[in-house]
């Protein structure tokens, strides 16, 4: 069976956000499973893209999105 394609994105992180997921990575590993950083990424997204078509944390995360600490530098 052939290798499920999958899309790449690249983005630029903070090493306080690049921190933030590799102790995430960590905290979600057992000793049975190793859980990449980019599991993190893929859990996040699903978790939001599930949370928002539910209509729930909508102003949350447009006001952590509106945080200079989030939002990527607008051009």
């Amino acid at each position: 069976m052939p290798k499920k394609e999958r899309k790449r994105l690249q983005v630029v992180i903070s090493e306080e956000q690049d921190a933030l997921l590799t102790r995430t990575a960590y905290e979600l590993s057992s000793p049975e499973r190793l859980i990449s950083k980019s599991e993190v990424v893929r859990l996040a997204i699903e978790r939001i893209a599930r949370e928002l078509g539910e209509g729930e944390h909508l102003d949350e995360y447009r006001a952590l999105l509106g945080d200079d600490n989030v939002a990527d530098d607008k051009v």
